[in-house]
């Protein structure tokens, strides 16, 4: 879904949940978003086994009682390591979010309030981080900041400060000339009384709709950082880290890669169907 497509939809559904359906596919997608959420807080209530050291004489058994995943070429608990990992990726995600979030949507409302040289200086701007391919831009700030889970959030953050920007200017212009803001404007209102009591509320619609989406494409992305190896360092068990970690047994010990990869695949499209429910989607 494109931002027109999601400031279009974000505009239609006042108040946030009123007149949507509740599908079991979005039951669903609750579900596994409450449960990663829960082992990222908690990880030691759903598995007593250590993520970092492995059992000795366990080295890479297959799924089975005890050890419902498998274990890995170091004799480590898969599942052990996976729930542990929702603590790294989720948190960067939301970091990388975060940044991308407050910057962006800060940038789009300026550029979208102020016109003129203000607007033109900072859109040129954001057009130019959008025209580098996000997986790029992630690349090149990481390699300048140095590897971690850290810096990689900052890496996913600074690409997606372009979309917040440009779809936050895109609703504070909209909605400038809305009948609503010109008769605060007419009563008397000053510029920022009407930005701050109208103009925002309205438009962080669109973009914290966006967000949800976000927050997916975050988890792969630091997911694919991680596999290049430019994200979180081993020993931590980091979802994208888990999956490049078992690409050298893919024949012999498939779960090593499979479930961290359907952990990954579920929580990002959990999120996907959960913003469209934001957004007003069915």
């Amino acid at each position: 879904m494109s931002l027109v497509d999601y400031a279009a939809a974000a505009r239609k559904r006042v108040p946030a949940w009123q007149g949507v359906e509740w599908q079991p596919g979005l039951w669903l997608a609750w579900a596994v978003i409450i449960l990663a959420a829960f082992a990222a807080v908690a990880p030691g209530l759903l598995t007593h086994y250590s993520p970092i050291e492995g059992i000795a004489g366990a080295q890479r058994l297959a799924p089975q009682a005890g050890h419902w995943l498998g274990t890995d070429q170091l004799g480590r608990d898969v599942y052990t390591r996976i729930v542990y990992g929702a603590s790294h990726s989720l948190s960067a995600a939301l970091a990388a979010v975060t940044m991308g979030l407050v910057v962006g949507t800060g940038l789009g409302v300026i550029a979208g309030a102020f016109a003129g040289r203000v607007e033109s200086l900072l859109m040129r701007f954001v057009d130019v981080l959008l025209s580098i391919p996000s997986l790029l831009l992630s690349l090149t700030v990481i390699i300048l900041l140095g590897f971690g889970t850290v810096n990689a959030a900052i890496a996913v953050g600074v690409a997606s400060i372009a979309s917040f920007a440009r779809l936050a200017r895109g609703e504070v212009v909209r909605i400038r000339h809305t009948d609503y803001v010109e008769a605060a404007f007419g009563s008397g209102g000053t510029f920022f009384a009407v930005l701050w009591r109208h103009i925002l509320p309205n438009a962080l619609t669109a973009v914290l709709a966006f967000a949800t989406l976000q927050f997916g494409q975050a988890i792969l992305a630091l997911s694919t950082l991680s596999f290049l190896g430019y994200g979180t360092p081993p020993p931590v068990p980091e979802w994208g880290l888990l999956i490049a970690e078992g690409r050298n047994y893919l024949s012999t010990a498939w779960w090593l890669t499979t479930f961290p990869g359907v952990v990954v695949i579920a929580v990002v499209l959990a999120t996907n169907r959960i913003s469209q429910q934001f957004s007003g989607g069915r």
